[in-house]
């Protein structure tokens, strides 16, 4: 048995009933003897949807190559060799072609048989010759007692392989098959005309635009000389607006430019009594003429008042009078500045904010003083106490409705209600001494007996703080602690007691406003 070769013969049919496939084992032994038996076989019928034949013997195809694909993994004989055949010379062009080129139908069926078939080799017989054909048709009791070529394999197997049919000629595919061709994609047409020149975001980008479209597809493996970003620059001043002949009427501001074309750069030029000097540039003598409202002469502008980092007008337009003369200069110039947010940002005037609403503490007219009032503190003074100096802090009560001040040290708010009055509210800033008095008196009163609290809350005075990292809230009461340390240099650098400190305190206290101020005026000028 080790001797013999055995292959499988798997032969494929279809019509408008029924499609199939038949396998054979043929064996051939060392002694050349061979023989053919049948192993297995699968039909199908036809779809209900009437197909075309061709389509019914492509499914008899994918039907045999997954027969073939069933057989090799479940056999455990060794198996040399599996030949898969087709009476239909379409369906053959079909699997040795691409399956994208197919309808769905098609496409999908060709590449499954592709992929169960790819290492194996289908081959065409006739229809006299094929199996599979009693599939499609039938077969009676009575003929299938008798061996024959289903049971037994067509007769060819029982020869040698160069006497099996030959392969014949394979038609064209169907064209009704294929898909329709589309084409998906765009077209870009590389020209040296500036067309772009809109989308550029600067002149140096739109040159080198051009460069590379000059040389096209080899730009990716050639590097840009020096020339070609010049060739490249003067192709796109070629394009621009103004055109040689054509200069207007006698009145136009290009006439009285007596301009020149150059034949060689095909460039329009200023005129001029400057063309034998030795010590200017030919672009100095003779600038290129530009239109003022062109894209390209645009991007020339914001190139120049980019490299300058932005500055006046006039700067930028004696620039660029050095190389070109832009027709209404200074007007394009202008409006390409206050289009560049960067020189708006650097010419922008401040806005001043309009003012909140006066707080509600600063509109009570027809409350009695210091009904609203605004507290701080400053400090620290240091008074001499027998041998010894002791620090002070000062406290100051601001109406804000009169605007009268109160001055005293701490521990002064009993004193204040006292020759005062009691007030309703108290304001203050976030201040640390502030925040933390508030603690400490909150943790105090919950330790208060009930009787202690209720003779408290009976004064019926709210403090409330500033909103934090605001302090010009509080600019009424800041700028009475600024007037008091102003006239704090009455005391010099010497350390008083603390009846004198109060002393001084209510005189400063006495003290109107604007005397104090003018008393700051007066000293700046004798410094």
């Amino acid at each position: 048995m080790q001797d013999c070769n055995k292959t499988l013969h798997i032969f494929c049919d279809a019509s408008e009933q029924a499609y199939g496939a038949v396998t054979y084992l043929r064996t051939e032994k060392a002694d050349r003897n061979v023989e053919s038996a049948f192993v297995m076989a699968r039909s199908r019928v036809a779809p209900k949807r009437q197909q075309s034949i061709p389509r019914l013997e492509l499914c008899a195809a994918l039907t045999g190559a997954q027969l073939a694909k069933l057989l090799v993994t479940e056999l455990t004989l060794p198996v040399q060799q599996v030949v898969l055949w087709c009476d239909s010379t379409t369906v053959l062009k079909w699997i040795k072609s691409d399956s994208c080129r197919f309808k769905v139908f098609v496409g999908t069926r060709v590449a499954e048989i592709q992929e169960l078939t790819c290492s194996l080799t289908w081959r065409c017989v006739d229809t006299l010759n094929n199996p599979a054909d009693d599939i499609t048709r039938g077969k009676s009791l009575e003929s299938l007692i008798n061996s024959n070529k289903w049971s037994q394999g067509p007769a060819f197997l029982l020869l040698s392989p160069d006497r099996w049919p030959n392969r014949p000629e394979l038609r064209d595919v169907d064209e009704c098959e294929l898909k329709v061709a589309a084409f998906c994609g765009a077209t870009m047409q590389i020209s040296n005309s500036i067309s772009d020149a809109d989308n550029a975001c600067s002149f140096q980008e739109l040159i080198e635009r051009t460069a590379i479209s000059a040389h096209g597809t080899a730009s990716s493996q050639h590097h840009l000389s020096v020339d070609d970003y010049k060739d490249a620059e003067l192709s796109i001043l070629q394009h621009q607006l103004l055109q040689a002949g054509k200069y207007g009427p006698p009145s136009s501001r290009l006439v009285k430019l007596a301009p020149e074309y150059n034949t060689e750069s095909k460039l329009i030029r200023v005129g001029g009594r400057l063309q034998h000097s030795e010590y200017l540039d030919t672009e100095e003598k003779h600038p290129i003429l530009l239109g003022g409202t062109h894209p390209v002469t645009k991007l020339i502008i914001k190139q120049f008042d980019d490299k300058l980092h932005h500055p006046g007008q006039e700067r930028v337009f004696s620039e660029l009078r050095r190389h070109y003369w832009v027709i209404k200069g200074r007007e394009a110039v202008k409006r390409l500045q206050q289009e560049c947010p960067l020189c708006q940002k650097w010419r922008a005037t401040p806005v001043l904010p309009q003012m909140a609403d006066l707080p509600a503490a600063r509109l009570r007219l027809l409350k009695p003083p210091f009904y609203s009032c605004g507290v701080d503190c400053f400090g620290p003074f240091l008074v001499k106490i027998g041998r010894r100096n002791e620090k002070r802090w000062g406290i100051l009560f601001k109406c804000l409705t009169t605007r009268a001040v109160h001055i005293d040290v701490l521990m002064a708010l009993r004193r204040f209600v006292s020759r005062r009055g009691k007030p309703s509210e108290l304001l203050s800033d976030c201040g640390t001494n502030f925040k933390g008095g508030e603690r400490e008196l909150h943790e105090a009163f919950q330790k208060m007996c009930p009787s202690i609290q209720d003779h408290l809350s009976k004064q019926q005075i709210r403090f409330s703080f500033n909103l934090p990292g605001v302090p010009h809230f509080g600019g009424v009461w800041e700028r009475e602690v600024r007037s008091i340390k102003s006239a704090r240099v009455s005391l010099g650098a010497q350390t008083v007691t603390e009846e004198v400190l109060r002393t001084v305190l209510i005189e400063v206290e006495g003290v109107p406003s604007h005397l104090v101020m003018c008393r700051q005026i007066s000293q700046t000028w004798i410094l």
